[in-house]
């Protein structure tokens, strides 16, 4: 129910633009999510974005550089990075579900337990 595209191979300083198109159901008013996980080292949330008020919340790696964002009518998210470092080469999957209560939000969001659907993930080399 999650598919992801746009992974490549990029230069450092360069830009790239994800894109995690959804089903309806898994889609709905859920958090999506982008994670990521790199050679021998474990998947880390990267951004998330709410679906009733598009509000976002960013991991400390992605604040400045990267930028989280859907289109309701096309049922898609994506993640726009730039400035990119030879740390941000990993694999990147879009993952969604019923978002975490309030109070739990701020810890849980970037958990992988956090999230029930997944992709199939895309690799992003710098």
């Amino acid at each position: 129910p999650l598919v992801e595209s746009g992974g490549g191979s990029v230069q450092a300083g360069g830009s790239r633009r994800l894109s995690c198109t959804a089903s309806g159901d898994v889609y709905g008013n859920n958090c999506m999510a982008w994670f990521r996980q790199g050679p021998g080292t474990v998947r880390e949330g990267v951004a998330v974005i709410e679906g009733a008020d598009h509000t976002t919340t960013y991991a400390n790696s992605a604040k400045g550089r990267f930028t989280i964002s859907k289109d309701d009518a096309k049922h898609t998210i994506y993640l726009l990075m730039n400035n990119l470092k030879e740390d941000d080469t990993a694999t990147y999957y879009c993952a969604a579900d019923v978002c975490p209560s309030a109070a739990k939000f701020g810890t849980t969001w970037y958990r992988r337990t956090s999230y029930g659907y997944w992709g199939q993930g895309t690799q992003v080399t710098v």
